[in-house]
């Protein structure tokens, strides 16, 4: 009876060391790999600099970098600007490896290289814009992906929460995350296009979030029903997660799809 108990004893342990490491991969290959945003924010001066700015993107950089696996490019300007607009570029990628080889691949492509020349070699006394701020997103695990909204007219709000420090900043992540508070934000129907992580790029630590809107009454109406929330208030009034804590600035920004824009 021994011998046949070591030997039940022996083929079970055989079994669960072989299955439980094939659950745990099989559990990890069922999470969706998060993608990789870049938002660029080019200053411009004048007309002249946003057609040129624009008329880059629209016919040379969307097109070639839809080829390339790009499934989405978002290109707004300020909703109310107090001088030039400036322009908001979101760039959707599946992962960091995706993100190197386009770079890599626009280097090499004849067709982009021509569309682009008027915006890649405008001289220094004539300068396409002023300058781009760049950054890099990690989308959250519980977004994994972007979500475009229809192409209806919409309004879209880009906001930005800073921490000050890192530990806050991951722990006002986690509020989104695990705590259910992006739900509430697709509940309430506010039709989220994503949420990211900027991992290289200014005013760190930060989390940044784009929501959209039929109109500026909407927009209001929207944040008035996410502020009385029960289950906003609930996350809300943990002590841990008292925003004092977590967020040391908030910034908020009105943007307007152009025409061509993917988003």
């Amino acid at each position: 009876m021994k011998r046949r108990s070591f030997i039940k004893s022996s083929v079970l342990t055989g079994v669960t060391a072989s299955i439980l490491p094939a659950m745990s991969h099989a559990k990890e290959a069922s999470i969706p790999p998060a993608e990789y945003y870049e938002l660029r924010v080019y200053s411009l001066t004048n007309a002249i600099q946003q057609k040129l700015v624009e008329d880059y993107w629209k016919d040379a950089a969307i097109p070639a970098m839809n080829r390339l696996g790009v499934k989405h490019i978002g290109v707004f300007t300020e909703m109310n600007p107090a001088r030039q607009t400036q322009l908001y570029v979101l760039i959707q990628y599946n992962s960091l490896a995706h993100y190197s080889n386009v770079t890599d691949a626009l280097e090499k492509d004849q067709s982009y290289q021509t569309k682009a020349s008027l915006y890649l070699n405008a001289p220094a006394t004539a300068p396409a814009y002023e300058r781009i701020e760049s950054s890099l997103m990690k989308a959250f695990a519980h977004m994994p992906h972007l979500e475009a909204p229809g192409k209806e007219a919409r309004i879209f709000e880009l906001r930005q929460y800073q921490s000050a420090g890192e530990a806050a900043g991951k722990k006002k992540i986690e509020m989104f995350n695990d705590e259910g508070e992006i739900d509430i934000f697709k509940r309430l129907g506010f039709a989220p296009v994503f949420w990211g992580e900027t991992v290289i790029g200014a005013q760190r630590p930060n989390l940044t979030y784009m929501v959209t809107f039929d109109d500026m009454e909407a927009k209001a109406a929207h944040w008035k029903a996410f502020g009385s929330d029960p289950q906003w208030k609930k996350i809300s009034s943990v002590p841990e997660y008292a925003d004092a804590l977590l967020v040391n600035k908030i910034t908020s920004t009105m943007l307007v799809p152009t025409a061509y824009s993917q988003i």
